[in-house]
């Protein structure tokens, strides 16, 4: 089946098919999806995401439904063998077979618990929905991947530039009151190795990637010099959790990591959004005309119409 669940399963001429489709029909509504039905079900809470993935199936013809798991939705299980005596009645495997009967495709959002790097990092619940579901899986962010995200990135890119190849690109590790997930620096990361960028990771040295991320990257650089950023085409910011101090927020003395405008030059500057101004983001750098955000932002629902259509093969 069709499953989008990380870019690293595809090939970059698929990856630009993908694209290249979602600039040519930017704006437009179809009935692609007719008589299609889509289930969006979300462990964990959304903006951006909930809403580009409704509207878009909407506007190709198609209806959704969200599922919020575990409010007004059963509690899910996943691990294998589970002695299911806790507050999740219901497993996965018996889930995704069920929704299987009623819905042509499975989107699924699932943050991981950030207590268990080694757990997380083997991305298990939505692997759990691949395994058994019986229709195409999108991934809408694991603990590990959140491809639509990288996707609409390439796609903004490409729209500034006219190309992604030879770009000097700096993903930058930015400060953060919480211990945040890897899913969005992988997926950018590897998104962007795929499209021909020259990637630089520029974060405190406590803040690498996965190691199987980071095999996915071959020789790419990393820089704990903020220096470096002011000679970039692109700063891609996010903040993410330290591997070796898993799920403990970041230390206060990295607090002048805030990505300000001074720090970036005349590059172009995204984030995925939500981003909490004055911590991540200084408000001079949001308020600029570097600022491709809301592009980004916007990007997500016609990239992943385009995605949606390709795991039907309508592209």
């Amino acid at each position: 089946m069709n499953h989008f669940i990380n870019t690293g399963e595809f090939n970059r001429e698929s990856l630009e098919r993908i694209i290249d489709h979602a600039i040519a029909h930017k704006g437009e509504r179809n009935q692609a999806l007719a008589g299609k039905s889509v289930a969006l079900v979300f462990f964990d809470s959304s903006l951006r995401t909930r809403t580009s993935f409704s509207v878009g199936i909407a506007q190709l013809g198609g209806n959704s439904m969200s599922l919020e798991v575990g409010k007004g939705t059963w509690n899910l299980e996943f691990a294998e063998g589970a002695v299911m005596d806790s507050d999740k009645p219901e497993h996965v495997k018996d889930a995704a077979r069920v929704l299987s009967r009623y819905f042509d495709a499975i989107c699924i959002r699932c943050f991981p618990a950030m207590r268990n790097a080694e757990e997380d990092f083997d991305d298990p619940l939505i692997e759990c929905f691949r395994r058994y579901a019986e229709v195409p899986i999108i991934n809408m962010e694991s603990s590990l991947y959140h491809p639509c995200q990288s996707m609409a990135d390439m796609m903004t890119i490409k729209q500034r530039f006219g190309k992604t190849d030879g770009l000097k690109v700096a993903l930058a590790w930015a400060p953060h009151i919480k211990a945040l997930p890897t899913a969005v620096p992988n997926s950018f990361a590897v998104a962007a190795h795929q499209f021909g960028c020259d990637l630089t990771i520029v974060a405190p040295p406590e803040y690498t990637l996965p190691e199987k991320v980071m095999r996915q990257l071959g020789n790419v650089r990393i820089s704990h010099d903020q220096n470096l950023l002011k000679t970039q085409d692109v700063v891609y910011a996010k903040s993410w959790g330290s591997i070796l101090d898993y799920g403990v927020p970041p230390a206060t003395k990295y607090r002048d990591w805030m990505i300000t405008l001074d720090k970036i030059g005349k590059a172009q500057f995204l984030h995925c959004m939500p981003l909490r101004r004055n911590v991540e983001i200084a408000d001079d750098v949001m308020d600029s005309a570097q600022n491709a955000c809301y592009d980004e932002a916007e990007n997500r629902l016609h990239v992943q119409k385009s995605i949606l259509l390709n795991c039907f093969e309508s592209i």
